[in-house]
């Protein structure tokens, strides 16, 4: 095999300590990928990965194998790999950022990885319903303030009276449902692409709209995939639907949810609580609404980490390296998460 240039955009796994790339950090890359592979970890400026500019389209051209984490495959990207590039992979679920249907008019497989962290999110996303629920964090704050009082956050509410829906009826989803049903009383979903049948078989019954779902549901966990169809599913119209005093939960994708309504209907007591891993942007203290949304006792936050566990990071990476290789020795097409 012939030096092929693999290039990992923004590897988060591979700083080290003092925010800088650490080669060494990539021994599952170098242990998956083929001896004689040029492996270039991300390029970087004032402590941050550069993904976009001129600059880095310089950089990245001639690349026989590109990796993304959260940086955009654009149609400049796109152009600078066309003829070249074998395959763009996404270290992660989802694909909103791969950009798969620009890749494929260039000829550009791409693959994602769609199953590696379900338990981990599920997980998560009851860590925070619960968190929520249970006003967990108002609590943790006031006691380490010196401020001993069981009802600072109100009171919580009895969840086997209540009905959870879900938004997205997928891998994970599905996985939530199951959780779900051990706390609430009723679990409901919708998803235009899924049989009510197949939901039954979860012990859900399907709404068929999703202002349906949000009239009826006291929590609302959004576990849908983003795309067109999807950006901004929640807004000032949809939730004039929701069932006041309902908490809404987004450990999917920030651009499910229009912050302007979220931080509207926190204003006006229309939800009782908010819990999100994931925000447009990325950070959420650099958006003006965001921050303003952050300032509410009853919404808590993580880092967009929902994935993250010693071994799922171990099982993407290496599956990711895996199927790289296997593309860029055969020229088959990927095994799995095929998206272009």
């Amino acid at each position: 095999m012939s030096d092929y240039r693999v290039v990992y955009t923004d590897p988060a796994w591979a700083l080290g300590e003092r925010g800088e790339v650490d080669p060494r950090l990539a021994e599952i890359e170098r242990t998956a990928l083929p001896d004689d592979v040029r492996l270039d970890l991300g390029m970087m400026r004032d402590g941050e990965f550069v993904t976009e500019g001129p600059e880095f389209l310089e950089w990245i051209a001639g690349a026989d194998a590109v990796v993304v984490y959260r940086a955009q495959v654009s149609e400049e990207l796109a152009d600078v790999l066309a003829g070249t590039c074998k395959v763009v992979a996404r270290q992660g679920v989802g694909v909103d950022n791969l950009n798969g249907p620009v890749l494929a008019r260039r000829g550009i497989p791409a693959f994602n990885v769609p199953d590696y962290c379900v338990d981990e999110v599920v997980t998560h996303t009851m860590a925070l319903l619960l968190a929520l629920e249970r006003h967990i964090c108002v609590q943790d704050q006031a006691v380490k303030q010196g401020r001993w009082n069981i009802f600072t956050g109100g009171r919580p509410r009895r969840l086997q009276e209540l009905t959870a829906g879900i938004v997205g009826f997928g891998r994970i989803g599905r996985a939530v449902s199951r959780r779900l049903s051990g706390f609430y009383g009723r679990v409901v979903a919708y998803d235009p692409w899924v049989h009510g049948d197949l939901m039954v078989g979860h012990g859900v019954r399907k709404a068929h709209s999703l202002e349906a779902l949000l009239t009826q549901s006291d929590a609302v966990l959004l576990h849908a995939a983003l795309d067109d169809s999807s950006r901004y599913l929640v807004n000032e119209t949809s939730l004039a639907h929701l069932r006041p005093g309902a908490v809404l939960v987004n450990a999917a994708r920030g651009g499910l949810v229009r912050p302007e309504a979220v931080l509207e209907a926190l204003r006006t007591g229309r939800l009782q609580g908010y819990a999100a891993d994931v925000f447009t942007p990325e950070d959420p203290n650099r958006s003006e609404v965001n921050r303003e949304i952050l300032k509410f006792d009853n919404v808590v936050v993580s880092s967009h980490r929902a994935f993250l566990s010693e071994e799922a990071e171990k099982s993407q990476r290496t599956r990711v390296a895996e199927q790289v290789a296997d593309i860029l020795t055969t020229g088959e097409p990927p095994r799995f998460g095929r998206v272009a």
